[in-house]
C-alpha cells in the first residue's frame, strides 16, 4: 500500500485535480476513468487470447493489430501521467502497482523486435487488482495482505520443509532407480526423481509406474507421505494467518505501518494518531 501523504502533489493544483482522478474513485470522473481502464484491460487481454488462435487471427489480424496499439498507446499515456503528477515519482514507480504497471506496457515495445513477448501483455490482467479499490472493497484487499504477510513470516519454515522434500525425493528416486532397474520411466536417477516428486506431489500423470513389488512397496509408502506433506505447509501458514488476525488493530491505517507498540498513540512512521 502506498504512503498516500508522499504521493499527493503539493505544487499545482492541476495536479491535485489529475490525482484524484487517476489514483482515486471517490469522484464521479475518477471512477469512470477507473471503469473505462478495467473495461480496456479486459478488451486487450481478449485479444491476446484471440490472436493465439489461428482461425480468428487470420481472420481479424489487423483489427487485433489496431485495437492494440490503441489501448497500449492510452496506457503509456496513463502511465506517464501517473509518474507525471505524484509527489514522490520513485515511491510510484517501485511499488507495487507502479511494477505491474510497468510490465504492463514492455512486453507491446518489446514485441517491435522480439515478436512472440507481445504474448506477455497478459500481465495486464493484474492490474484488475484495481478493481477492489474502484468498488469499494478494500475489506478483499486488507485480507489479501494477510495472506501475503503471512507467507512473508513462513517462509523460513516453508523452505526448510522443501529443503526436506527435495531430499526426500532425492533418496526415495535413487532407491527406486535401484530397485526398477532401469526399466521404463527409471532409465536414470533423475528420472526416478522426477517420479518421485510427481507421486509424493499426489499429480499422480500415470504414465511411469514401478512394476516389482518392491517398486510397488516404495510407491505406496510415497502416495501415503504425499497427503501427510501437503498438511505442513498449510498449518504453517494458517497459523501465521491466525497469528496475524489478531494483530490487524495495531496497523496503521494511513501507512500500513505494522511496527506499532503497545502503547503508542501514535504511529512512528506518519505520526496519525491511532484508534
Amino acid at each position: 500500500m502506498e504512503k498516500e501523504h508522499n504521493l499527493v502533489p503539493e505544487d499545482k493544483l492541476w495536479k491535485r485535480h489529475l490525482y484524484r482522478i487517476i489514483y482515486r474513485s471517490d469522484t464521479r470522473l475518477g471512477k469512470l476513468f477507473d471503469v473505462a481502464l478495467l473495461a480496456l484491460i479486459l478488451i486487450s487481454t481478449s485479444i491476446i487470447m484471440m490472436e493465439s488462435i489461428p482461425k480468428l487471427d487470420k481472420r481479424f489480424h489487423y483489427t487485433f493489430i489496431i485495437t492494440e496499439w490503441i489501448i497500449s498507446l492510452f496506457f503509456t499515456a496513463e502511465y506517464w501521467s501517473r509518474i507525471a503528477v505524484v509527489k514522490n515519482k520513485k515511491q510510484y514507480i517501485f511499488s507495487f502497482f507502479g511494477i505491474i504497471d510497468f510490465l504492463a506496457l514492455v512486453p507491446f515495445y518489446l514485441s517491435f523486435f522480439f515478436p512472440v513477448t507481445k504474448y506477455f501483455l497478459i500481465f495486464r490482467m493484474l492490474r484488475m487488482l484495481r478493481v477492489f479499490r474502484v468498488f469499494n472493497l478494500m475489506d478483499f484487499m486488507n485480507d489479501g495482505s494477510v495472506i501475503i504477510r503471512a507467507l512473508k513470516n513462513s517462509s523460513r519454515k516453508i523452505y526448510i520443509f522443501l529443503l526436506f522434500l527435495i531430499i526426500f525425493s532425492v533418496i526415495v528416486g535413487s532407491l527406486m532407480f535401484m530397485v526398477e532397474g532401469g526399466r521404463p520411466g527409471f532409465e536414470t536417477i533423475p528420472q526416478s526423481i522426477y517420479w518421485a516428486v510427481v507421486t509424493v506431489t499426489t499429480v499422480g500423470y500415470g504414465d511411469v509406474s514401478p512394476i516389482t513389488p518392491m517398486g510397488k512397496f516404495f510407491a505406496v509408502i510415497l502416495m501415503l507421505a504425499g497427503y501427510s506433506i501437503i498438511a505442513v505447509p498449510t498449518g504453517i501458514v494458517t497459523a501465521e494467518m491466525r497469528n496475524k488476525r489478531q494483530n490487524l488493530e495495531k496497523i496503521c491505517d494511513r501507512c500500513g505501518n505494522e511496527d506499532i507498540d503497545d502503547d503508542a498513540r501514535y504511529c512512528k512512521q506518519c505520526g496519525k494518531k491511532l484508534a
